[in-house]
């Protein structure tokens, strides 16, 4: 599955963030659980001197190679069996 249009447009423009030094690393609340979560936010500076911060991406807690199964060459993607 390839990845969606808005995703990759969200990732461009969080690349430029962090080339001007427009981001920031926030705890926030899970609305789902309540539980604190580390997020990836950019930085929007308003002329007024204020900051908006717009979430892009939550920081994964525990080993992410234990989370996810990466992409196969050949399409799908590996599962844990594979790795072993």
């Amino acid at each position: 599955m390839p990845l969606l249009t808005g995703h990759r447009q969200n990732f461009e423009t969080l690349q430029t963030a962090f080339i001007n030094g427009d981001v920031a690393l926030m705890e926030c609340q899970s609305r789902v659980t309540g539980e604190p979560v580390a997020v990836i936010c950019a930085v929007n500076r308003q002329p007024e001197g204020d900051f908006e911060f717009v979430p892009f991406g939550l920081m994964i807690d525990g080993n992410p190679y234990e989370m996810l199964n990466p992409p196969a060459p050949a399409g799908g993607f590996h599962c844990q069996e594979d790795r072993k």
